[in-house]
């Protein structure tokens, strides 16, 4: 079997305003990275629109309506310090759900192996009842719960490696024992959250990283913490939030990996999946604000997906 790259066509209908750092140049980086000929035998498919009254099933009821009535007419409208929405976004995150939603039917039916989905706009700090962050809705929980509604998967793992703690996904699952979510982060570094401390109700496993550190510290995060519970926890679909924001050029931030780290990265989480849920992984694009540092890190995950890394 192989990996699936799920491309979203209208990535560039989610506008921001200029200089911010969640821009379409990040997807065009993505896909031009994995247009080289390492990656000729990816299937490909492009993202459909996707149900975005699904959002129900992982934000509050009235999460939908108050985007709608926040998103203008023309042009774009603030969210908060960081967080915009702009005519079109809503389309784009619609994209975004249905990419996440091809990937994991596909991986669930056995047509691939694994898929990586190149996506915008980021979803893991979209709250239950807020989006934040550059999120608009929480992506990444959504196909969790699908996963479960309609794949009847009993435990759903999400290992989150984006340097920024994802608060949306933590605050969503924090009570429920039938998700896990993992994540290694740079601390103290936006949202404020994350503490190794927390550990909700037995089912969050935080890893907080010191800014400067690079592989070793990052290793040892995932061998001696992350990856011993989620083997424990034993998921029968491992997700990705997949954040390449922790890359040393990045301009967000304060890490050291570099492209090696993500490859390496990766094949310690197929190796867990591959003893527990079949090799069933979905990763989806979250952070990555360094055109270099996003496409290099992509490539080596992907390469790495693919088993060839």
């Amino acid at each position: 079997m192989t990996t699936l790259l799920v491309s979203q066509r209208n990535f560039d209908s989610h506008v921001t305003p200029t200089g911010h750092p969640e821009r379409p140049d990040r997807i065009r980086a993505v896909e031009d990275a994995l247009s080289a000929a390492t990656f000729a035998g990816l299937k490909r498919l492009d993202a459909p629109s996707g149900d975005l009254s699904l959002a129900q099933l992982v934000h509050s009821g009235d999460y939908l309506q108050n985007l709608a009535r926040i998103r203008p007419a023309e042009g774009i409208s603030r969210i908060d310090e960081d967080t915009f929405i702009s005519s079109g976004s809503l389309g784009a995150a619609a994209t975004a759900l249905g990419a996440g939603l091809l990937a994991l039917e596909e991986v669930a039916l056995g047509g691939v192996r694994n898929a990586f989905c190149a996506v915008r706009p980021p979803g893991h700090h979209a709250e239950r009842h807020r989006p934040m962050g550059f999120c608009l809705i929480n992506t990444i929980a959504i196909v969790a719960r699908e996963a479960q509604r309609k794949f009847g998967a009993e435990r759903v793992a999400i290992v989150d490696f984006d340097v920024h703690h994802g608060n949306g996904t933590e605050d969503i699952f924090q009570d429920d024992e039938t998700v896990f979510y993992g994540s290694s982060h740079q601390m103290p570094l936006y949202p404020g959250t994350g503490a190794p401390s927390f550990v909700g109700v037995g089912n969050i496993c935080n890893a907080a990283l010191p800014a400067g550190s690079g592989t070793e510290a990052m290793r040892a995060a995932y061998d001696d913490r992350i990856l011993p519970a989620l083997e424990a926890f034993r998921p029968d679909f491992l997700l990705v939030s997949a954040g390449f924001d922790a890359d040393y050029r990045d301009p967000l931030a304060g890490l050291n990996w570099k492209p090696e780290d993500f490859g390496w990265l990766t094949g310690r989480l197929m190796d867990v999946a591959s003893r527990v849920c079949d090799g069933r992984i979905v990763s989806m694009l979250e952070g990555g604000y360094d055109r270099q540092g996003l496409a290099t890190g992509v490539a080596a995950h992907v390469e790495m997906l693919m088993g060839a890394g």
